[in-house]
């Protein structure tokens, strides 16, 4: 998942109680000193495409109301093996799709949709090698037509997949369909990073964490010519494997992985756009201090630097053997103190863009593992952003998640439920 050593001790208590390259032709010659990937194919360079965006302006005409709202969860799923994400097909069928870390997804109802655990590292141990399994899944904007889907997980070797499937007759994925359109090494067992969400410009994003242990600085969050510690921009689907869009910040840019859209990321475990308007929400984990929400409205060009390690949520790392000079860096909406009232990791959430509760419409929501708490987020009538916990619960929660109607969920990870949000 997304921890750091600091936390394992309440991990491992929780498991308890709970009974749980460069811009080069060749993607494959990075620059010396750098990771290099392994079986990764050479992407199509700098596609023919130019980006759709389909942002529109926020269906709320006032500033959120935080302090009107009381949030509650339903229970409405069981049974689930770590379950780390929920999402839907965009394809009017109504499904859930629940994400297992061990390796499988499932509908709501428990019915197996993929298993691919025979590829997947996942440990049992109850320790910090939790993080690894099956991280990611998203649907591609056109299955309804096409019938791809996309997950992201470690294999057995070690490495991040970045994989495309296929749904089969009946509805049910075909392990036999995977196109696997890029690895890269994760050398050590934390911060892996792992979500993927396709924008509304219709291009696949991808996390990565900074999960290099020979590097306890961490400065290759900083460095445009790996992986680590970004989200990536790729054309995905038709392409085999994969694209690059043409205007992504960093194509032709000497040194630079021109699949970079943003950098400066310590472990982008969970983050969404805002279906309405195309805005980024990134959550940060940080060493010992502080937990952030990064954001970047929608349309913006990318090549944001948000700054790990130089700081660690709105404050100078102490640790950072780099200057903290805040020139150029794009600072969080939103922190919090790590390890204040049983705070450890926040978990980054998603907008609210249902019909159900018209009281969340516009608000994000957002929570931290160890605590359970979950808070909204928005911002006031002078356009401050403004935050309120909004619920207290005993969860230990992995992830939030959208279905097609815009209702959102919460993930226990080791109680094995899946949770509706309701609100008045």
């Amino acid at each position: 998942m997304l921890l750091r050593p600091g936390v394992l001790v309440v991990i491992v208590l929780a498991l308890v109680l709970t009974a749980c390259g460069s811009g080069g032709d060749d993607a494959t010659a990075t620059p010396a000193g750098t990771a290099t990937p392994t079986q990764t194919p050479a992407p199509t360079r700098d596609v023919e495409i130019a980006p759709t965006p389909t942002v529109v302006e926020s269906s709320r005409t006032e500033p959120v109301r935080l302090d009107r709202i009381q949030l509650a969860l339903d229970e409405v799923g069981t049974g689930f093996d770590q379950p780390v994400f929920v999402t839907h097909a965009g394809d009017s069928s109504g499904r859930v799709f629940v994400l297992e870390k061990t390796g499988a997804i499932r509908l709501l109802d428990g019915a197996l949709y993929l298993d691919i655990s025979d590829r997947v590292l996942f440990y049992e141990l109850l320790s910090n090698e939790h993080e690894l399994g099956l991280l990611g899944l998203a649907f591609h904007p056109d299955f309804e037509t096409n019938r791809y889907f996309f997950a992201h997980y470690i294999d057995k070797s070690q490495n991040h997949v970045i994989s495309r499937f296929e749904e089969g007759p009946g509805g049910v994925a075909d392990p036999a369909s995977e196109l696997i359109m890029f690895t890269y090494p994760q050398p050590d067992i934390n911060f892996a990073g792992g979500m993927l969400a396709f924008g509304t410009d219709g291009f696949l994003y991808i996390g990565l964490g900074t999960a290099t242990p020979d590097d306890p600085s961490q400065v290759v969050a900083q460095q445009l010519d790996n992986f680590y510690g970004k989200i990536l921009r790729i054309a995905a689907g038709d392409f085999e494997p994969y694209g690059i869009p043409g205007d992504n910040p960093f194509v032709g840019v000497e040194g630079a992985r021109p699949e970079v859209w943003a950098y400066g990321l310590r472990n982008p475990w969970r983050f969404s756009f805002d279906r309405q308007t195309n805005d980024l929400y990134i959550g940060g984990p940080g060493e010992f201090r502080k937990e952030w929400i990064n954001f970047t409205a929608g349309g913006d060009a990318g090549g944001l630097n948000f700054g790990w390690p130089i700081i660690e949520g709105d404050e100078c790392w102490e640790f950072s053997p780099l200057p903290c000079d805040l020139s150029g860096l794009e600072l969080p909406i939103i922190s919090y103190d790590t390890y204040g009232d049983g705070n450890c990791v926040v978990i980054g959430g998603f907008v609210y863009r249902g019909s159900q509760h018209p009281s969340l419409d516009g608000v994000y929501l957002y929570g931290d593992y160890c605590s359970g708490r979950i808070w909204g987020a928005g911002r006031d009538d002078d356009g401050v952003w403004q935050t309120r916990e909004l619920l207290d619960t005993d969860l230990l929660i992995t992830s939030f998640g959208e279905d097609e109607a815009g209702e959102l969920y919460v993930t226990g990870g080791f109680n094995g439920a899946i949770y509706r949000v309701q609100a008045q």
